[in-house]
């Protein structure tokens, strides 16, 4: 926790001191009665156009005022060029804007309505419907728009395939496979939508839907490798018709079987909403009944999604609350006084409740041997829980416990002692480093490169391999508890961060946009282990993020940094999220002084509202780059508040470094 030495703040900080309280009072607002905090996680319109056309495909009765909502806001985020992005601001993505129109015109959007006609005039221009990826054209199969030959092969009996083989379940990602198992029940059953509205899109279209076959090789897929997994794609749909009836059978209750048991009550298949639409529609393949318990929680999991407010609603990929919690805790620690410390100890105390101690989810497929005690991004979520927040939420509880001499009352008899849930989060955290050194986020050693070319794989997201920034937070983890690096893993890691930076002396961000999301965490973790601001690593980073601030004092960086050649920072304006990393990673390497610093601390200044909080349309976080990005609505506040205490605390304590890894 930041020192309390109470000094007379000097006179450039004192723009700094009023709105960093400004921003403690808007975030203590937000805190729930029982410590946590949750604020809205948007993703683009494919979620929000995806829930409109599950409940139609289900056949429910409508609901006109919620449908009423959700146009409002499919229309409100369409493009300027008539289709709809993948983040704000950006340009259009044919898929995004098949959904998204297909959608609209099941709520009764007519096709020659003016937006719906840019939209097809757009939709046109990028190809036409049938340059859609795999996940839409399933969607667009399932109501019988396109054939099924159109879709990827991907029978149910893969799930009997043995752990050996060259694709098992188990080789690729946590979202994939919660994902993929349910769809893999679809594939084989080909349900088609009763569609009671008759709405088709033949209009978008430039060749009729029958006349066309399956997605070419995606940019970033080997062509031999993709035309050999085609070739197996021919064959197992001419070896279909010879499946046993029995074998088939088994494949589905197996299939079942995975997804009931990981059904997660009402927090939904993996937590996430592809998966857990994908589990909704599974069983009424199935023909489950829909007063079924697992049936009917899959489905309630889904509203649970919904931000539906006056005028608008939207659906979310999922919710973050323990990402928001953790982050937000860290903030108010660094702010200090008593009132953010007592707000932080509330946060803490939620959060000790939420650690996974007894249940080995899918990671332990791989690490068989190692004792849980992770935490999960989402309320509930045991069977994938993650080493980024738990490397988080164990850093934030670990700060407190040094700071207040361990004193963190709680009137739940079962928690485990504080320092023994930070030993747990360590000990699992260490278990889960992968062989170069670094991590991935759900899974360890998820490398399998090759299947990325399955033609499913279009978008490229099949795996979760070991990345900078995941690994960067692990590493300040383990320099934090060690006092910089003294073991052997936190020296692995140390070494394989240093060897992903970029020759621009910047970092890559896998789950934040981009480079300033991914330097940001590595110079926290490097002035952690210890390297100090002369360091070349630190120098290099240093002058990287000075080089690409932009003249109002602020940062920024474009979704596209993302393209497939992943060619470095793309400018974009100044955000506050981004501005906030950027600052925080030039004060970790010992910067509060400069005069980067100060300008970036005067656009936060500048641009805060009177609610003391910020305005952010921008997506700066990213689920899978190049497909799928978010716009957590808190970066934009605990990040700027956070920033603020720290250069606060720095010029108030002339702090050279800075102890947590955080």
């Amino acid at each position: 926790m930041a020192p309390q030495t109470q000094l007379q703040p000097q006179p450039e900080a004192r723009g700094a001191e009023a709105a960093l309280e400004q921003a403690v009072n808007a975030i203590l607002a937000h805190q729930r009665d029982d410590g946590h905090w949750l604020y809205e996680l948007e993703a683009d319109s494919t979620i929000t156009a995806e829930y409109v056309l599950m409940v139609h495909y289900l056949g429910e009765a409508p609901n006109p005022q919620l449908e009423a909502r959700l146009g409002r806001y499919l229309r409100r985020v369409q493009g300027a060029d008539g289709g709809w992005p993948l983040f704000a601001h950006g340009e259009a993505d044919v898929s995004a804007s098949v959904k998204a129109y297909f959608a609209l015109r099941m709520l009764g959007d007519p096709p020659d309505a003016e937006h719906m006609q840019r939209a097809r005039a757009r939709i046109l221009a990028l190809g036409g419907a049938e340059n859609c990826n795999v996940f839409t054209r399933t969607l667009l199969a399932l109501y019988g728009i396109l054939p099924w030959r159109c879709v990827p092969m991907m029978p149910v009996e893969l799930m009997l395939l043995p752990m050996w083989a060259p694709f098992h379940v188990t080789k690729v990602s946590y979202w994939s496979r919660t994902v993929m198992v349910p769809l893999l029940v679809l594939n084989s059953i080909r349900p088609q939508a009763i569609n009671p509205l008759g709405v088709r899109i033949p209009e978008l279209f430039k060749q009729p839907p029958h006349t066309h076959g399956l997605p070419p090789c995606a940019p970033h897929q080997n062509l031999l490798l993709y035309t050999v997994f085609m070739g197996l794609d021919c064959m197992l749909r001419v070896g279909e018709m010879f499946v046993p009836r029995w074998l088939r059978g088994r494949a589905l209750a197996q299939a079942e079987r995975f997804v009931r048991e990981r059904v997660n009550g009402e927090h939904g298949l993996g937590a996430i909403f592809p998966a857990m639409v994908n589990a909704v529609l599974m069983f009424n393949a199935l023909g489950v009944p829909a007063s079924d318990p697992d049936a009917r929680l899959a489905r309630e999991s889904i509203e649970k999604l919904l931000v539906v407010g006056e005028e608008e609603a939207y659906c979310q990929p999922c919710v973050s609350p323990v990402w928001d919690t953790a982050l937000a805790c860290h903030a108010m620690l660094e702010a200090g006084g008593q009132r953010a410390t007592a707000a932080a100890a509330r946060g803490l105390n939620w959060l000790r409740r939420l650690q996974v101690l007894d249940l080995r989810g899918d990671w332990a497929v791989r690490r068989p041997n190692l004792r849980p005690g992770g935490w999960a991004f989402q309320y509930e979520n045991a069977y994938y829980p993650d080493v980024d927040d738990t490397a988080v939420v164990a850093m934030a509880l670990d700060r407190y416990r040094r700071a207040e001499d361990d004193n963190l009352p709680s009137a739940d008899a079962s928690l485990l002692p504080l320092g023994e849930a930070v030993e747990r989060a360590r000990e699992w955290v260490v278990g889960m480093q992968c062989a170069n050194g670094g991590w991935g986020a759900f899974e360890a050693d998820n490398t399998y490169h090759y299947l990325n070319n399955i033609p499913f794989a279009d978008h490229g997201a099949l795996l979760d391999p070991p990345t900078a920034d995941v690994s960067a937070r692990c590493l300040s983890l383990l320099a934090q508890l060690e006092g910089g690096v003294t073991s052997a893993a936190a020296q692995q890691a140390l070494d394989y961060l240093l060897r992903e930076q970029e020759t621009n002396g910047s970092w890559f961000g896998r789950w934040g946009t981009n480079y300033i999301y991914g330097t940001w965490t590595a110079l926290c973790a490097l002035t952690a282990a210890g390297l100090g601001n002369d360091h070349l690593a630190v120098r290099r980073a240093v002058e990287w993020l000075r080089s690409i601030q932009n003249a109002d004092g602020g940062w920024g960086e474009d979704g596209d940094s993302y393209r497939i050649d992943y060619n470095g920072h793309m400018p974009a304006p100044s955000t506050p999220s981004q501005t906030a990393w950027a600052l925080l990673a030039l004060m970790a390497a010992g910067d509060s002084g400069s005069d980067a610093v100060t300008r970036g601390i005067a656009y936060i200044v500048d641009t805060q509202q009177d609610d003391g909080g910020w305005i952010e349309e921008h997506f700066t976080a990213v689920g899978f780059p190049r497909v799928f990005y978010l716009r957590y609505h808190g970066y934009s506040q605990y990040f700027l508040m956070w920033a603020l205490a720290r250069y606060c605390n720095m010029r108030r304590d002339g702090a050279a470094a800075i102890q947590w890894g955080m």
